[in-house]
């Protein structure tokens, strides 16, 4: 029986298909002119790119219905200069003053005056001025559109906004987030079982434009009819393949992204996602002001990994940090163990890091705000991208070579990304920044070093605790490890190893140990968790063969606003790695420092509840979690110690993932520290 699908193309959640799994692998590319002269000529280019990375995309039993493909250019203002006019009878602002995107509706005419009437209202209640809908020029016959694309195809309107009077470009672009956030909330509403209002920006700015769609990349030219006019002129232009490796396609999911085009995954996002929500409580923003809460929650529903980085991205962007230093934030370098790397660089990535995660996994990411347009590799670099650098002042960057003809007498420069490293345009200054002149300007904005310095707390400053650390003897140990659930087979091939040679299990093809949930044996609550990511190196990726990029330091303790730098921003607890000895553990336990003290939660229950008491002590220490808030604790410690013939400890994951989740969800998890 095939799977119900919602009006937007996706399914339904059901059997083990979930639409928050999203990845994909795909092709990247751009081209642009470094003086910033614009010409039609970088479209045909760009069309050309994307054309020779179709074998990157894909697409499904039907050959002409693809996973997605697209364009972003840059305004096309000489274009709209023209047709506005004559379509919409308005005159349009000078450039920078007003902004256009293209909207994703639905083909119901009713529902659709319904989603745009929302959109006025909204950049009325923004004080922006509303231009018009201009109904987008499309040939679906000439792209041979699939029929399963066309099914769930939305109808097409270009929205173009006009900035307040006074307003200068930045704020307006400020202005032009918040109605599209808004309405996006508003109007993309996704029940579990009814189907969805389709509603998609597909961009609203002064300064790029978007257009892509369910095709392959060799239908995006002759299904969008405003890409073959002559007087569509850009000075750059980002274009994407698609290939939903473990997704589903969707009209909004092609790409490129507002502001980025991705090729590989990101493994940390389900992590990511949480922390973004989990901040939200903390956040402030002397830009946005009021207008702050109404752009919650940061990251969109149902997008894939690529849009929910996006996400991120431009609310970093548009919150005051430059593109390529929330691209280092979000992306950085691997610094722990790169002994050679400046100390300022170094004190960069280490403040940041008390900010934010690293968004990681095998990424190659281009990006643009029209000021500039750039690409970097994950830390690891498992992803390819290359670029020339033509006489002409053209420079072209893909997942591969050989992807726009150029006469090799042309060609001024060549060459490939690094891993870590970033590749950016700055058309202001009509040339390539180098990743090192880049980042030293970037990384001296602020005394990064001087505020480690001053507010980062160690291990090692901790005053040492006069209580006495409990001794433990081997008939206690092993009734505790009993207790516990730990088997000799647990000890013998998972911990030993761990301990005394300093790897994981090894395993092979043909274990033939049974999943643990589908197990008749009782099985530890570890077991039933794995790794959520592709692997997609052989051999694989580990700490000990890739020391230089692997790390396990971290910071703990609460953390500060993601959006403005501060000194206390680092004013937290750095930890080389997260095994703690019981003389560390008792200085925390007991800590009163620099204005941190330590809360302990009891994760005992008594054995006579049974089940129900295991409840009831989980509604408690979530309880007591949030009341550790209140109370101005920087740290809560769960602890097992009370285990006794009368008192059962839950598994400490289980304890830990429930006060986790229950500050994540009420956005208090940023606040304070959680230690085993």
């Amino acid at each position: 029986m095939s799977s119900p699908i919602r009006k937007d193309g996706y399914p339904l959640a059901h059997d083990l298909y979930s639409p928050e799994y999203e990845h994909e692998n795909c092709g990247v590319g751009f081209i642009a002119h470094l003086k910033g002269t614009r010409s039609h000529q970088i479209v045909d280019d760009a069309d050309q790119i994307n054309r020779q990375m179709e074998h990157r995309g894909a697409c499904g039993c039907e050959e002409n219905t693809g996973d997605g493909a697209g364009i972003l250019t840059a305004i096309p203002d000489e274009l709209l200069r023209e047709v506005i006019p004559q379509e919409l009878g308005k005159e349009l602002p000078e450039a920078g003053l007003y902004g256009a995107g293209i909207v994703f509706l639905p083909q119901d005419r009713s529902r659709r005056e319904h989603c745009k009437q929302v959109v006025n209202d909204l950049i009325a209640e923004q004080g922006q001025k509303l231009i018009g809908w201009r109904v987008l020029p499309v040939d679906v016959d000439a792209a041979d559109i699939g029929p399963t694309a066309r099914e769930c195809m939305p109808y097409m309107e270009m929205l173009i906004v006009a900035a307040a009077d006074g307003l200068d470009q930045k704020a307006f672009e400020r202005q032009l987030f918040v109605i599209r956030k808004v309405a996006s909330h508003r109007l993309r509403v996704v029940e579990e079982h009814a189907e969805a209002l389709l509603f998609y920006v597909c961009s609203l700015s002064t300064e790029v434009i978007i257009y892509k769609g369910m095709m392959t990349p060799h239908q995006v030219m002759p299904f969008f009819k405003d890409l073959q006019n002559p007087k569509y002129k850009t000075h750059l232009a980002m274009v994407h393949s698609r290939f939903s490796t473990n997704t589903m396609p969707s009209w909004d999911r092609a790409q490129p992204c507002r502001f980025m085009a991705h090729n590989g995954e990101i493994n940390t996002l389900r992590g990511n996602k949480n922390w973004i929500h989990a901040r939200q409580g903390a956040m402030q923003s002397d830009l946005f002001g009021d207008d702050l809460q109404k752009l919650m929650p940061v990251v969109e529903e149902h997008c894939s990994d690529s849009g929910v980085f996006d996400n991120a991205l431009e609310f970093l962007l548009l919150a005051g940090r430059s593109l390529p230093e929330a691209v280092m934030m979000m992306i950085p370098e691997a610094w722990q163990n790169h002994h050679s790397m400046p100390d300022d660089k170094r004190a960069f990535y280490e403040f940041h890091s008390a900010l934010q995660e690293p968004w990681d996994g095998p990424a190659s990411i281009s990006f643009t705000n029209g000021h500039y347009i750039g690409a970097v590799l994950d830390r690891n670099g498992l992803r390819p991208s290359r670029y020339y650098v033509t006489h002409d002042d053209r420079v072209v960057m893909a997942s591969e070579v050989g992807v726009v003809d150029i006469d090799p007498a042309n060609v001024k420069s060549k060459g490939r990304l690094q891993p870590g490293k970033m590749f950016l345009v700055d058309f202001e200054q009509g040339r390539i920044i180098d990743d090192e002149e880049l980042k030293h300007e970037i990384v001296n904005r602020k005394p990064y070093q001087q505020w480690l310095q001053e507010q980062r707390i160690t291990l090692g400053e901790l005053p040492a605790s006069d209580i006495p650390v409990d001794a433990e003897n081997n008939n206690e140990l092993l009734r505790k490890m009993q207790a516990f659930g730990f088997t000799s087979e647990t000890m013998q091939f998972m911990l030993l190893p761990l301990i005394e040679q300093k790897r994981d299990p090894v395993g092979s093809m043909g274990d033939d140990t049974a999943l643990a949930c589908l197990s008749e044996k009782p099985r530890m609550l570890y077991d039933y968790f794995k790794q959520l990511f592709a692997q997609v190196t052989n051999p694989a990726i580990d700490s000990i063969r890739e020391e230089v990029i692997m790390s396990l330091e971290c910071f703990i303790g609460p953390e500060g606003n993601l959006l403005e730098a501060s000194p206390e921003d680092c004013h937290r607890l750095a930890v080389p790695h997260p095994i703690l000895t019981n003389h560390e553990l008792s200085a925390l336990k007991h800590l009163d420092h620099r204005g941190w003290k330590t809360k302990t939660i009891d994760i005992t229950y008594p054995r006579i509840d049974g089940a129900a008491g295991m409840k009831a002590a989980l509604d408690r220490i979530c309880e007591e979690g949030v009341q550790a808030i209140t109370d101005g604790y920087s740290l809560v410690i769960l602890s097992d110690r009370a285990l006794s013939e009368d008192r059962v400890a839950m598994s400490s994951l289980m304890a830990t993932g429930a006060i986790h989740h229950h500050l994540v969800k009420n956005e208090l998890r940023t606040r304070i520290g959680i230690v085993l």
